[in-house]
């Protein structure tokens, strides 16, 4: 394969959205308008869906400095969606349709962004063009706030969630406490099998205010434990806040969620929820205290206004990237992340990790990181998610509100 390549793009954005997914969006529609060999920027409208149904905009004629204001827009700007494509060898209707698109407009090059799911469609297409012959150089750009993408360091869209988790833990923590009155407090945070989102609630307990008490799904949950560590803090102190990662489970794997069998996603997920208010009527019946389960639920997604500067940017940068090494030759990779320290400080340096090595693998919290109770977090978790929160970024503002994107969308023809 030569390394020069001219033609089209499609950008798609799956899954789940973030505060910073549209940063990676605006690294790589502002790269690709740049690149001499790509012709036409096209935006695909809710991910893989909108190139299965011709639905693509032209990203060639939106205003600049609206595309810039992508940075600090949360939420997936060209839609998102949960569609699971099948694998090629069995059914390849879906794959015919996608060439077909690809043929029709001159598509030579294919960056989704997305998490677990979505690097698993681009793995999917990618083998697919390879197998019939289509040259088109396929890039995974990484996104997800559970950060449990397999290979990186860590995850855009992790830092600045664990920022807003951290921020609203302490808050609670602080009007938890405000009456003389003993309260036990229980948040539900995301995370369906890993529990890095949960776990970010130790940074508020790090820095004077924050749960007493955190359970992730890396460990079985064990509610009579559960029940006694609340009552033992209770007893001394009054006061209990508790964090719960959504996906907490029983050693038998099923989840402690009333809701899990609620409903599913496209990809056959259990849609999670309702954990704290559960627990929280368990917790009443055991203590008589008063209780209150707080479920953080879509706040944490898309909380830009706390945004951490540094995600931003690496978010950015991740978007760049794919489109620097695609261009340059590469491609069936993901962009991905690798910690280093530069006169002592953080610093993050790109890799590229093979996409088939990433689909549907789960990074979790290493269990050396947790406490010897499992219930709360060693140092080590907080040296490695400290330097991804920092930074304040000049968020752009319209009458003391948020001023995010307003794009055209001009659909192709």
């Amino acid at each position: 394969m030569s390394n020069k390549l001219v033609g089209a793009c499609i950008f798609g954005q799956s899954g789940g959205p973030t505060a910073v997914i549209n940063a990676s969006a605006y690294g790589v529609i502002r790269a690709a308008l740049d690149a001499e060999e790509i012709t036409k920027v096209y935006g695909a409208a809710n991910g893989i869906k909108g190139v299965l149904e011709d639905k693509l905009y032209v990203m060639d004629e939106e205003d600049p400095e609206e595309l810039k204001l992508l940075l600090h827009t949360p939420s997936s700007a060209l839609g998102s969606c949960r569609y699971k494509i099948a694998d090629p060898e069995k059914d390849d209707k879906d794959y015919k349709r996608i060439l077909e698109i690809f043929k029709k407009y001159n598509v030579r090059y294919f960056f989704y962004n997305g998490g677990n799911d979505s690097m698993d469609t681009c793995n999917k297409i990618s083998r697919y063009m390879e197998s019939v012959g289509y040259e088109c150089r396929i890039m995974g750009v990484p996104k997800t706030i559970d950060n449990d993408l397999y290979g990186t360091d860590h995850c855009p869209g992790f830092g600045s969630a664990a920022k807003y988790i951290a921020t609203s833990c302490m808050e609670i923590n602080k009007d938890a406490r405000v009456y003389d009155n003993g309260m036990v407090t229980i948040v539900e945070i995301m995370g369906r099998h890993a529990g890095w989102l949960a776990a970010s609630s130790a940074l508020a307990t790090e820095f004077g205010s924050g749960p007493d008490l955190i359970y992730l799904p890396e460990v079985d949950f064990d509610m009579d434990k559960f029940l006694d560590d609340v009552q033992r803090l209770y007893d001394a102190n009054g006061k209990v806040l508790v964090a719960v990662s959504e996906g907490i489970h029983y050693a038998d794997g099923s989840f402690v969620s009333e809701a899990k069998i609620s409903a599913t996603d496209g990809f056959g997920h259990a849609q999670l929820g309702g954990l704290a208010a559960m627990l929280a009527a368990i917790v009443k019946g055991r203590t008589g205290a008063k209780v209150r389960g707080i479920e953080l639920s879509l706040l944490q997604r898309c909380g830009a206004h706390l945004a951490s500067a540094v995600d931003i940017e690496e978010a950015r940068m991740a978007g760049e990237e794919a489109v620097k090494q695609a261009v340059s030759g590469v491609t069936g990779k993901m962009i991905a992340f690798e910690r280093d320290e530069v006169d002592g400080n953080y610093h993050c340096r790109i890799k590229l990790l093979p996409l088939d090595k990433v689909a549907n693998f789960e990074k979790k919290i290493p269990l050396s990181w947790l406490n010897e109770e499992r219930n709360g977090l060693k140092h080590e978790f907080i040296d490695y998610v400290l330097p991804l929160i920092q930074g304040e970024p000049k968020l752009p503002l319209e009458h003391s509100l948020p001023r995010y994107a307003r794009l055209k969308k001009v659909l192709a023809k």
